[in-house]
């Protein structure tokens, strides 16, 4: 079969591979990509949606059984885990065929199978009709990244679970332990712990939630054990011992080793990049760590090939790999004024109860930057609107550069602070100042007002607290 020639080819239709390619159709390329497995990637099937539509029916299942509180009446309440796994695919899978529109009615040849790199500029990918072979100058590697499994740790799908498995439980977990407290795990553990399971969460650094600032891991981590989940930093998981039904954990925390029994195991300790089978080393493209080494442009270095989103290093966020093939593609494209995608200027967002969201330094990181800094901090309970919602636990905190002003960096928890994360996030864009954030006039009564009221604190202006 003779090769069919493109200006460019995207292995992995993620929402780094899938956007990159309908940018460069719009830009007006000749664009295939391959996908072996499902139109919009881990994200869009296996992470990101689902996993929010999950975490919505434990947050209505809590708000139900706090119905009293709002003057409302609910009897007998009670969850059918099926039904709420059930609901997650179905909007997992609407999305899924979306992408699959998305990319015809922007003219982008894509392909199901397994795609390798033969040589330099050649794509052979393997579909369930045989072998095709596309040409391109220009080829974008977006092939995402999978769980981590430690030595011993390893998911069995039965008594030890991946995020997969935890999506589509086969059972309720009485007793469930969940190893890391990154997103992935929290979030899993929040879940979990809403509907009923009894939640141990063991994470190896000095604190939950450790990419956080400290101030609101500490905070984030208290309204998890008022909702009962027990918290275990400083801590490692040993050994699992697999019996028929329960799992033995050997946890090491403080130079001593403790035994404790469980039913499942959710283990939420990183993830590693697909790499394997593209035929990267043949062409000189340098992986280490299981991530592709790129520049600021993601360039790997090898002419004509680009390296994205989780594959090519953290923060591994489907919007920093989205921005990305945005990016690659004008770049492609030849387009004047491409601007690197800054990893300081990527919101983080966990949808946890409370939420927690960031953008920027923390506190930490900005006094080992150098910079002398200003503070700010809001609490929930001195804002009305977060009252009238029957939310007032929660806080913003900003931080700015004594000398200039600059908005260094912004930390959340409390409810809907991944909505309200990005009024920061436009402000560093725009290089906003203390001042230009104190002469907003933000509406009342919102959530919002707190950004306001933080600014104000950084400064010893605050009206409301």
């Amino acid at each position: 079969m003779a090769a069919k020639s493109f200006d460019l080819v995207v292995i992995g239709a993620g929402p780094g591979g899938y956007v990159a390619a309908i940018r460069a159709a719009q830009l007006g390329m000749n664009v295939a990509i391959v996908e072996r497995e499902h139109m919009g990637g881990i994200c869009l099937n296996w992470g990101c949606i689902p996993t929010k539509a999950m975490l919505r029916s434990s947050e209505v299942f809590h708000l139900m059984h706090r119905a009293k509180e709002f003057g409302l009446k609910a009897d007998g309440i009670s969850y059918d885990l099926y039904a709420v796994v059930a609901r997650s695919r179905a909007v997992a899978k609407q999305l899924n065929g979306g992408v699959g529109h998305l990319l015809k009615k922007n003219k982008v040849t894509a392909l199901m199978g397994d795609a390798t790199m033969p040589s330099k500029g050649v794509v052979s990918v393997t579909t369930d009709k045989g072998v095709e072979e596309l040409r391109a100058p220009n080829i974008i590697l977006a092939t995402g990244a999978r769980a981590r499994e430690l030595p011993g740790l390893e998911a069995d799908g039965d008594l030890v679970w991946t995020y997969k498995h935890a999506l589509t439980p086969p059972r309720m977990p009485k007793k469930l332990l969940v190893i890391g407290s990154g997103a992935i795990g929290i979030e899993f553990a929040s879940f979990y712990n809403t509907l009923g399971t009894e939640t141990t969460v063991v994470e190896v650094m000095d604190r939950i939630l450790p990419v956080e600032d400290a101030e609101i891991s500490g905070f984030a981590k208290k309204q998890f054990e008022k909702q009962g989940m027990t918290i275990r930093e400083k801590a490692m998981v040993k050994q699992l011992d697999r019996a028929k039904g329960k799992i033995t954990a050997h946890i090491e925390q403080g130079g001593k080793v403790t035994k404790e029994e469980f039913d499942t195991v959710i283990s939420a300790v990183g993830i590693v990049g697909n790499t394997e089978g593209l035929g990267l080393e043949a062409l000189g493209v340098r992986v280490e760590k299981t991530h592709v080494v790129t520049d600021a442009f993601c360039r790997t270095g090898v002419d004509g090939i680009y390296a994205i989103g989780d594959l090519a290093g953290a923060p591994w966020l489907a919007h920093k790999a989205s921005h990305e093939g945005v990016m690659v593609a004008e770049l492609v494209a030849g387009k004047n004024n491409v601007h690197p995608v800054k990893p300081e200027s990527i919101a983080g967002c966990t949808y946890c109860h409370p939420q927690v969201a960031s953008v920027g330094f923390t506190e930490a990181q900005a006094k080992e930057n150098g910079f002398e800094v200003k503070v700010g901090r809001f609490p929930f309970i001195g804002n009305g609107k977060a009252i009238a919602l029957g939310e007032p636990e929660g806080m913003v905190k900003t931080v700015f550069d004594a000398a200039t002003g600059e908005l260094l960096g912004a930390h959340m928890v409390g409810a809907e602070v991944t909505e309200l994360i990005q009024g920061y996030v436009v402000g560093r864009q725009l290089e906003t100042t203390e001042e230009d954030l104190m002469e907003t006039v933000f509406p009342h009564p919102t959530l919002s007002e707190m950004m306001h009221e933080s600014v104000l604190d950084a400064y010893g202006r605050a009206i409301h607290f």
